[in-house]
């Protein structure tokens, strides 16, 4: 039961970090030590897990799948989206650099947690890890477009996000922000729209056990290189988190309230004499310090569980 219970604080910090623009919860994920599994679980998901169902029965089925583990973690991440995420948007909208500040430190101690994994680097996960840096701080510098959401772009906007969610480094809900559909999905998560809800949760379903076979194929073939080239994802969303951020374009959203539409990063200093407001350099170091902090925390859990 503790086992459980742990597993389910895993998945809602998952929830959590999957919330905010440019945090991924593959990254909690891998921090936690349940990212092969979790990869391997949601890998079973296909045609031969129906097969044992009708051939073995439930009790097989459900142990080919590691149904337990997948619907503890589930449940954890669900509770995490409809209490957690609220306070997580709250910090967001009202102490935005300290946020980003926390983010920051915990993702940048996450790529030593990544690399560390790696016993010998060599060309092949120099070059993985620097195109991984690459294309992550490519990714993060696109600019968010706005798109209609119709059902079958909320469908389709759920087969990108999940991918990327599970990608260390790489945040679904950024990817939902490049394609204009952030503030419907979380909406629609708000004030329970089952339908939108429900197109979205079918387009994840759909890429989430397509992907899982690319990734479990990647990591049981390449290891090293696939951990290295996370571990630039990592490194490379950094550019998404930096705390202090100035806009240069707002959008309005669909309840006429001026959002940000394209930001850029600059000093602390800049902040202040660009934006008239606090930076709060020292708290927002703190906060990067308990971010890093954080890490090793989750890292001596994810240890624990190992053993």
């Amino acid at each position: 039961m503790r086992d459980y219970v742990a597993l389910s604080g895993k998945g809602m910090m998952m929830g959590a970090a999957d919330v905010v623009p440019g945090v991924s919860g593959g990254t909690i994920a891998f921090m936690t030590g349940i990212y092969e599994e979790l990869i391997y679980s949601l890998k079973q998901c296909g045609p031969a897990a129906l097969v044992k169902l009708f051939k073995e029965g439930p009790a097989a089925f459900w142990a080919h799948v590691n149904g337990t583990f997948l619907l503890t973690l589930i449940a954890g991440i669900f509770f995490s989206l409809l209490t957690i995420s609220r306070v997580v948007l709250y910090w967001l909208t009202e102490y935005p650099e300290l946020l980003w500040s926390f983010f920051f430190g915990l993702i940048f101690a996450s790529v030593w947690s990544v690399c560390r994994h790696i016993e010998h680097w060599d060309r092949n996960t120099y070059t993985s890890f620097m195109v991984g840096t690459i294309a992550a701080y490519l990714v993060t510098s696109l600019g968010p477009t706005s798109l209609e959401p119709t059902p079958l772009f909320i469908f389709l906007s759920g087969m990108v996000a999940i991918c990327a969610m599970i990608l260390p480094g790489i945040s679904g809900s950024f990817i939902l922000l490049l394609l204009g559909m952030y503030a419907p999905v979380l909406m629609a998560i708000k004030n329970l729209e089952f339908f939108t809800l429900g197109l979205f949760a079918a387009g994840c379903i759909i890429g989430l056990l397509s992907f899982s076979h690319v990734l479990s194929w990647m990591f049981s073939s390449f290891k090293t290189v696939t951990l290295s080239l996370l571990g630039g994802f990592m490194l490379g969303s950094l550019n998404k988190v930096w705390p202090w951020k100035y806009t240069t374009a707002y959008t309005i959203n669909r309840h006429g309230e001026e959002v940000p539409l394209v930001q850029e990063n600059i000093s602390p200093l800049s902040f202040e004499s660009l934006t008239g407001q606090p930076s709060f350099l020292l708290y927002a170091i703190g906060f990067m310090l308990l971010g890093a902090a954080m890490v090793f925390f989750i890292e001596k859990i994810g240890r624990r569980s190992e053993v």
